[in-house]
């Protein structure tokens, strides 16, 4: 009778399988080597992801937003504020603009409304968030040497080499 076993009856043993009868060290070779390849894959998706990323918004795009949102703080018709909170909504979604960044566009999104009085208040938000957003969100690209400067000379890391022979004094 092959029923379910009783609580008094043993159950029967399983048979080792092959791969479990290996030396140790093929089964470590073959853990390195799936790391290995783990990481290749790994490293091959970061590439691809790095190259798949949309563009920094121009510094063009930006501009025209901020003169959207100087409008709808300055005429409140709902067509500069509609169009303004339209182009803030997709660079909410931008992998490469920092949060700072996306802080000042959600407050586009926000403010950017036809209110029922056009208060000197509601117009100074406006206004600054304008201007944030094109102080917070342009890309910052590196700032180059100066000519005459030496990575690492100077400061706390800087190595003093002792010169056991004197220079000749002129």
């Amino acid at each position: 009778m092959m029923g379910e076993p009783t609580p008094n009856q043993p159950l029967p043993m399983v048979a080792r399988s092959a791969r479990s009868r290996r030396p140790a060290a093929t089964q470590g070779l073959r853990l390195v080597a799936g790391s290995l390849a783990l990481a290749a894959t790994l490293q091959t998706s970061a590439a691809l992801a790095r190259q798949q990323e949309p563009p920094f918004p121009s510094e063009q795009e930006l501009r025209d937003l901020q003169q959207l949102v100087f409008a709808c703080g300055r005429e409140n018709t709902s067509a500069p504020c509609d169009q303004a909170r339209r182009r803030a909504d997709p660079l909410l979604d931008h992998p490469r603009l920092p949060g700072s960044c996306k802080d000042v566009l959600w407050q586009i999104r926000e403010q950017a409304v036809v209110a029922a009085s056009n208060s000197f208040n509601r117009r100074d938000q406006l206004d600054r968030v304008g201007l944030d957003l094109v102080r917070v969100c342009q890309q910052r690209r590196p700032q180059p040497a100066s000519p005459g400067a030496t990575p690492g000379a100077g400061g706390a890391n800087r190595r003093t080499i002792f010169n056991p022979t004197p220079s000749p004094q002129p």
